[in-house]
């Protein structure tokens, strides 16, 4: 990239998703490019407790977009699909923001599910990501000229077994609405990043439709916003 490796900011609403998108990055992204990582869980939390997107919750999205820029970020990224549209609406406004190219990290998982087929299942643990991710997937489908159906289901209690530590009790949670939806679907979705290692517990025989997750897929698009700079 322009003789230098190139320089991208992911932004996180879970700390957690910090290693696992840093080692994505590293497997999928141009050798040498250097990644800064920017966690605020507070985003996400004020987003769960109000059930909405709160204005501060953007100004300060937007803020940590603008610092990126000004840092020399070549691109950015939101790993948070609850706060998805506040990346739509920075990429489509007039501000400061539009001088780093940015990008949310569902939006390559959505256009893929839009082209496996017209039942799209998506399964999310909070109400928060699943509105958001389904009403993507509905604009893609629409910009792609596609007719699709989406089923949108949340596994309850799911997200507070993570957060109380019961990774087991979440995961099985998430894997019984999993298999009810893989009946009735071409493809699933499932909404949240933090779900994907559900997904690899799935036996083999057992993946009767596709099933799609973000973080590879985000990264991916990402490695080829950053070709296109070249």
């Amino acid at each position: 990239m322009r003789g230098v490796p190139p320089n991208v900011t992911l932004i996180h609403t879970v700390a957690g998703l910090a290693p696992v998108f840093n080692g994505l990055a590293r497997e999928v992204l141009p050798s040498g490019t250097r990644v800064v990582h920017v966690v605020d869980e507070d985003l996400l939390q004020d987003t769960i407790r109000r059930g909405s997107i709160a204005d501060e919750t953007r100004s300060r999205l937007a803020s940590y977009v603008d610092f990126a820029a000004q840092s020399g970020a070549d691109a950015v990224m939101v790993t948070c699909s609850s706060v998805g549209p506040v990346v739509d609406a920075l990429t489509d406004s007039s501000s400061s923001n539009n001088r780093v190219p940015l990008m949310r990290v569902d939006l390559a998982m959505a256009d893929e599910a839009v082209q496996r087929g017209a039942r799209i299942g998506v399964l999310g643990t909070l109400k928060t990501t699943l509105e958001p991710t389904a009403a993507l997937i509905r604009a893609r489908a629409l910009a792609a000229g596609r007719t699709v159906t989406v089923e949108a289901r949340v596994a309850d209690g799911a997200f507070e077994a993570l957060q109380g530590g019961d990774t087991e009790e979440h995961d099985r949670r998430v894997m019984a609405v999993m298999q009810e939806l893989l009946g009735r679907v071409d493809v699933l979705v499932l909404a949240q990043a933090s779900m994907a290692r559900v997904a690899d517990q799935l036996p083999q025989d057992g993946r009767r439709v596709p099933i799609l997750t973000s973080p590879r897929l985000g990264v991916e698009r990402l490695r080829s916003l950053l070709e296109q700079q070249i």
